[in-house]
């Protein structure tokens, strides 16, 4: 079974930074795109940014030139760097990918278990 394992939320203050990582686990194939969400109290589930098996990146304009994903593929990691934090920033942060199990096989979603990032003073 495919299991995804967030690390690294927290309390920081405005101007911070913190360092998400997400890494998959289990029996798996390969892994396409990666994702980071995010969800505040009351509020939809956001995209905050996605990256590519190839390494192309986007973002939400919210956290452009503030927020970086990165991945290691020989760990089957995803990361997320955030910098400049904003109280706005404040929600559980989600990441996803799209699992490809055995060779030539369908993909499949996978969501980790959400980690909470609060930015306040």
């Amino acid at each position: 079974q495919v299991q995804l394992v967030e690390s690294g939320g927290g309390l920081v203050q405005p101007g911070g930074s913190l360092r998400l990582s997400c890494a998959a686990s289990g029996s798996l194939y390969s892994i396409n795109a990666m994702h980071w969400y995010r969800q505040a109290p009351g509020k939809q589930r956001e995209l905050v940014t996605a990256m590519t098996a190839g390494g192309s990146a986007n973002y939400a304009d919210s956290v452009k030139g503030r927020f970086t994903i990165s991945r290691d593929n020989a760990k089957n990691t995803v990361y997320l760097q955030m910098n400049n934090l904003k109280p706005e920033d404040t929600a559980v942060y989600y990441c996803n990918a799209k699992i490809v199990r055995v060779p030539m096989g369908r993909e499949y979603d996978y969501w980790g278990q959400g980690t909470q990032v609060t930015v306040s003073s």
